[in-house]
């Protein structure tokens, strides 16, 4: 029995059954998210029927409009006339992935792709769709079929990468972004995202080339300045480290995160009024996002340099306790759609090196093609 066989078989009764068992997962082998730009893809409908096409074009017209209703109901008309039309099956998935009703979006993109098994952009939606409801290791065996199909689909590659990574298969995920990177260089977030997996396994160079390419095309993440500065400082880079968080600062003025680290920078080179005014700044602005148990943190700090500062107090070289420089706390802020639905599904692995944890970047909600 052949692989697609059990593949298609489980997209057809999707509806009543939660989860791939063990077999379907292991019949798919092909080569190794979707930034926030994430997209649906959605391909040209054919169909003999002029009325069906009409009323798809309609539907794709109101979905484009942001009529989800209206979409809807013009592409079951236009699905009634011929049962056959995969994209109308997939704008139906689009639209009810924007309103969240994620079962029956899947339903749908199963349904496209048992229509067309070679509509990549359907095992594509079908993986987001996966990926949106946690079913990571089922999206995987998606985004892979559909690089089956094409394998030049760079964003499968990454959507596959986040999964990965999420899953803790940080190496796989890296050759999954690398893969993505190769076919679309211009993707900041994936430069940025396979800088934190670098990191976490301990590619400290490797991971500070990929923060400053993911800076070269999207020269505002204020995360990537701040994890970079982190592995200039820990490398000995001081200065180095100390103007990149300024320019961090320069491009995002509230950016606590940054003021800590820079802090933390000129704490350890004996500046303590740079210091303890870097560290209020901080403390003023962890409080300001309601981030209270920071600001007390930082508050033994504030204390701590406000003394050493004072003409009586021996200056030293080095302060007694020396605290990390902070990586990051929140989410990169990007000028699309997604910023305010980051937060739904985020992922926050843990970095060894640091005292605090990484958000990988969500890919958001999806929009046409």
């Amino acid at each position: 029995m052949s692989h697609n066989y059990h593949f298609h078989k489980y997209l057809r009764f999707y509806s009543q059954i939660a989860l791939f068992t063990a077999s379907v997962l292991l019949t798919l082998t092909a080569p190794s998210f979707l930034n926030t730009h994430s997209k649906l893809l959605a391909q040209s409908v054919v169909t003999q029927d002029l009325e069906a096409a009409g009323l798809y074009q309609q539907g794709v017209i109101r979905y484009g409009r942001g009529d989800y209703q209206g979409g809807e109901m013009l592409l079951r008309q236009a699905l009634q006339r011929d049962p056959n039309l995969a994209a109308a099956r997939t704008y139906l998935g689009n639209i009810m992935l924007k309103q969240n009703r994620l079962d029956s979006a899947v339903q749908e993109y199963s349904e496209a792709v048992r229509i067309d098994p070679n509509f990549a952009e359907g095992y594509f939606n079908l993986g987001l769709g996966l990926h949106k409801l946690g079913q990571r290791e089922t999206a995987i065996t998606a985004y892979r079929q559909a690089l089956v199909v094409n394998p030049t689909m760079a964003a499968a590659h990454y959507n596959m990468g986040l999964a990965l990574y999420e899953l803790g298969q940080v190496n796989e995920a890296i050759t999954a972004y690398e893969k993505g990177i190769n076919l679309d260089s211009n993707n900041a977030n994936a430069h940025y995202n396979l800088a934190i997996a670098l990191e976490q396994t301990g590619q400290v160079q490797e991971a500070m080339n990929s923060y400053r390419q993911a800076l070269n095309i999207n020269a505002n993440n204020a995360n990537a300045y701040n994890r970079l500065g982190s592995l200039m400082a820990k490398s000995g880079l001081t200065n180095e480290a100390v103007a990149t968080y300024r320019e961090s600062i320069r491009r995002t003025a509230v950016n606590p995160d940054a003021y800590y680290s820079i802090g933390v920078a000129w704490l350890n080179q004996g500046e303590y009024k740079k210091a303890n005014t870097a560290f209020r700044r901080a403390q003023q602005q962890y409080r300001q996002q309601g981030n209270i148990q920071q600001a007390e943190t930082i508050e033994e700090l504030i204390i701590q340099t406000a003394q050493r500062d004072k003409p009586t107090t021996p200056a030293a070289s080095q302060p007694a306790t020396q605290p990390e420089a902070a990586t990051q706390t929140n989410t990169p802020t990007e000028n699309t759609e997604t910023n305010n639905n980051q937060s739904e599904t985020q992922t926050q692995p843990e970095n060894s090196s640091d005292s605090t944890q990484t958000n990988v970047i969500e890919f958001g909600q999806p929009v046409p093609n």
